[in-house]
């Protein structure tokens, strides 16, 4: 039966291509380069780096206003729209509207047309803010944050990431942001859940912009429908996208011998355990706990060890140790596990290479027997650095992106720029809000990097595929992870822990 789903698409394909053939010549592509380098930051003059000598120091920058008129035009009701949003914000006189910003990308748009996100809007239209961008590269942004912190720079804020927290405050190099807003603000409903989960000693160090799917489950629709198989929005909305599902569908699609592939992704193995409910170390009332034997995350574990001996999970190192995603295009591959800002671009930039017409996604499943869909989830935000020149303004571009998610008004605008910047359809977004809301809802975030304060144990624990919480997904069994691991990382949580706690 399979073999035959796959000849009749194989067929249509080719009467698809000829009727193209016969249309003639179309001309070059439009798609641009997708391939190019990175592009130059727009308008912005980037600071100094870290080493930059004392001459060399001088910053300057270019308004977000400018930033705006260089990278489009807002129209009337579009800007009458930001205005209003505006318009719920605090009312603050900033006397430095500068905010300084390290990381390893712009969060100013590009020179490539770009549009300008809308938390920036607001941002520049309510308080004439501006970022000036301290360029880093993710190997050495410690080591540039401490070099800027110790030197005074005033470096305002640092991008959140899976290692910055708590690891960075036992380091000294942030600062919790409680003096500066009011977290009991309805305005923080949706973000409170995620803000808690980095809340030690009370004290909250994390501002949250959102929080959001860490990953989602991309497909063709096409290929759905070609080979028989259950859409997987469908059986999300009849809650029956689960495991077994999931693993179902695989099997039926799966032919390595003839080039037909199941699961690929580069970051597969977190979402997939996280999906159990259970993330291997998490902060309860900011007392951090060790859950290596949680039958949940037990029962997640087995079940992604079972995807690799059924031959479900692409084997990369067929393929020089690279993803084949360009294959779903093809109806070649099923799934592909990766944030949703694999979609935030360009269509002709898509690896997985679907129209925009044709792609969907969907929530990682669950187990069966889940009460609740829990979803991996990411804290998309910040750290406030130790000895910020102005924690203010970046509690304040904060809460014009906690607007420009509540908004009316300022996310039919942001529904506008997908529209236009990325080509989503309504039902993608529509399907985008959906999984980020449930994110929201049910957010299950690992902190296990955050609290290893060893590079060599952490790159063993949490980034080897053959050891430690990644290895269940390349056919280790658990039981042998843990045991090898219970005791080094216990004892690393708990002297964590403490350290926290000393500080209060």
């Amino acid at each position: 039966m399979k073999t035959f789903k796959r000849t009749l698409a194989g067929i249509s394909a080719v009467m698809c291509t000829l009727a193209l053939a016969a249309c003639g010549d179309t001309g070059s592509s439009a798609g641009g380069n997708a391939g190019g380098g990175d592009a130059a930051p727009a308008a912005t003059t980037a600071a100094p780096a870290a080493d930059a000598t004392e001459e060399s120091k001088e910053v300057t920058t270019t308004t977000a206003a400018t930033v705006e008129k260089n990278t489009e035009t807002l129209s009337t009701e579009q800007e009458e729209k930001i205005d209003d949003a505006a318009s719920k914000l605090r009312d603050v006189e900033l006397e430095n509207n500068e905010i300084k910003w390290l990381c390893h990308w712009d969060i100013n748009p590009d020179n490539t047309g770009k549009s300008m996100p809308v938390d920036l809007s607001l941002f520049q239209t309510k308080y004439n803010g501006v970022i000036t961008w301290y360029p880093t590269t993710w190997e050495n942004r410690y080591n540039d944050l401490s070099t800027y912190v110790l030197g005074g720079e005033g470096i305002d804020f640092f991008q959140r990431d899976e290692t910055s927290l708590p690891k960075g405050v036992v380091s000294g190099m942030f600062e919790p942001i409680d003096d500066y807003i009011d977290i009991n603000s309805s305005l923080y409903d949706d973000v409170r859940a995620g803000m808690d989960i980095y809340s030690f000693n009370n004290k909250h160090y994390a501002f949250v912009k959102s929080v959001v799917a860490d990953s989602c489950v991309i497909y063709s629709k096409k290929t759905i429908e070609e080979n028989g198989l259950d859409d997987p929005w469908e059986l999300y909305e009849n809650g029956e996208w689960n495991w077994d599902t999931f693993s179902s569908m695989l099997e039926d699609f799966c032919d390595a011998e003839n080039g037909y592939y199941g699961l690929d992704g580069w970051w597969s193995e977190k979402p997939l355990y996280l999906s159990g409910g259970v993330p291997a170390v998490s902060s309860v009332d900011g007392t951090l706990t060790l859950n290596l034997n949680d039958p949940q995350l037990e029962k997640a574990m087995n079940w992604m060890t079972s995807l690799y001996t059924k031959g479900l999970v692409l084997d990369k190192s067929l393929f020089d140790w690279s993803t084949q995603v360009k294959n779903m295009g093809e109806g070649k591959e099923l799934f592909f596990l990766c944030g949703t800002w694999t979609l935030m671009s360009d269509p002709s930039t898509w690896e997985c290479q679907i129209p925009p017409e044709d792609v969907d996604w969907v929530p990682i499943p669950n187990a069966p027997d889940a009460d609740i869909h829990w979803a991996p989830a990411t804290c998309d935000g910040f750290c406030l650095c130790k000895g910020a020149a102005n924690p203010l303004g970046v509690a304040l571009y904060v809460e014009c992106a906690l607007v420009a998610a509540q908004d009316e008004g300022a996310m039919q605008v942001n529904e506008e720029k997908q529209k236009t910047d990325f080509k989503w359809t309504d039902e993608l977004i529509a399907h985008y809000k959906v999984i980020n809301e449930n994110a929201a809802a049910h957010p299950i975030i690992e902190i296990a990097e955050g609290c290893i304060d060893d590079n060599d144990i952490q790159q063993m624990f949490v980034n080897s595929d053959t050891q430690g919480l990644k290895s269940a997904l390349h056919g280790v069994e658990w039981s042998q992870t843990r045991e090898e691991f219970y005791d080094l990382i216990n004892t690393m949580v708990t002297d964590m822990d403490s350290k926290l706690k000393s500080q209060s």
